[in-house]
């Protein structure tokens, strides 16, 4: 997967530089799953990155399945433009990488979802727990220990470190709020904001990495806050991560991660891997007959053990006899 190849135009003294990004997503049984790959220069995984070829491709989306298909034989299904990258600075070591100093990499990302991580044939490529880059955002057991033990404790600390009293009470509330502390509400949807916040506060292996040439560097990171990623490459996913969690209560998508035939159970378990919370497990049901989504098929899971499980699919119909909502996410309990 090419990290240097991109389109580029000059515009005044400055070069600009077009890619496309991929966050692919997966869930397996209960883990939400990422298609990366290594960058054996850096040693960091990267998402899926290529270059947007205006003379070839029509589209930004048709760039991007056809290099996608390319370079690592996956088809992608589900696909939906997620953000633009622009941020001056934000690819610095890309730029540098493509022989423009003073390029700016511009990045259109976009979200696909699969209902099965499948082996690619890139070297280096595989498939990544989430968790690995955001092991703060799984709630399924409770809090994480990670987040009462360190992260509250570190960023409490930085917000006493505002220059004047009024910064300090603003930065603690932002703390808070986003992190859910002192009895706040976690939501999950505010998964980019967790980790905007970690690094503004330098708490994460990328700040470090950031300000390791200037003037001020930062102290190392505290261990345990996930893996870092090449470029700005964590902050795309956690971009997808909000949009996946709040969208799939709006929108049917979580569908486009299951197979044709799936029993409720795997359904529930499949979006408490998004969410990062279990569910309410009769509430989750009531729900989901109200909307009318699925529809048994008369068959059963076949498995060696215990009651068989009637197997449904997702009824497409329903998209086109009303408005469209999501799923209902009913906690099990507050986290």
């Amino acid at each position: 997967m090419s990290q240097t190849s991109l389109s580029s135009a000059p515009v005044g003294s400055a070069t600009i530089m077009v890619g496309l990004n991929a966050v692919i997503i997966s869930v397996d049984a209960t883990e939400m799953k990422v298609l990366a790959a290594l960058n054996p220069k850096t040693g960091e995984l990267a998402l899926p990155f290529g270059p947007f070829d205006p003379k070839t491709h029509r589209t930004f989306e048709i760039g991007l399945r056809e290099w996608v298909r390319e370079q690592t034989g996956f088809e992608l299904g589900y696909v939906e433009q997620l953000y633009t990258f622009g941020d001056e600075g934000r690819d610095a070591p890309l730029a540098a990488l493509a022989g423009s100093e003073e390029a700016r990499v511009i990045s259109v990302g976009y979200l696909g979802l699969a209902p099965d991580a499948r082996p690619v044939k890139a070297d280096q490529a595989g498939w990544f727990n989430i968790l690995r880059f955001f092991p703060w955002e799984d709630h399924r057991q409770g809090r994480p220990t990670i987040l009462t033990d360190v992260i509250a404790l570190r960023l409490k600390s930085w917000a006493d470190e505002g220059e004047t009293p009024g910064k300090r009470a603003a930065r603690l509330d932002r703390v808070r709020q986003t992190f859910g502390l002192d009895g706040l509400a976690w939501n999950e949807e505010r998964t980019l904001e967790r980790y905007e916040l970690l690094y503004e506060a330098g708490l994460v292996e990328e700040a470090v990495r950031d300000t390791a040439m200037g003037d001020c560097p930062l102290p190392p990171a505290p261990k345990g806050l996930g893996e870092a990623m090449a470029s700005d490459h964590r902050r795309i996913l956690a971009t997808a991560m909000s949009r996946l969690r709040g969208k799939i209560k709006y929108r049917p998508i979580v569908f486009e991660l299951m197979g044709p035939e799936f029993t409720l159970s795997h359904l529930q378990k499949v979006v408490e891997g998004i969410v990062g919370y279990s569910l309410h497990k009769q509430n989750f049901r009531r729900a989901l007959d109200r909307a009318g989504f699925v529809e048994g098929t008369g068959r059963v899971e076949a498995h060696t053990g215990g009651r068989p499980a009637e197997l449904y699919h997702f009824r497409r119909d329903a998209l086109s006899e009303g408005p469209t909502l999501g799923l209902s996410t009913p906690r099990l309990k507050e986290c």
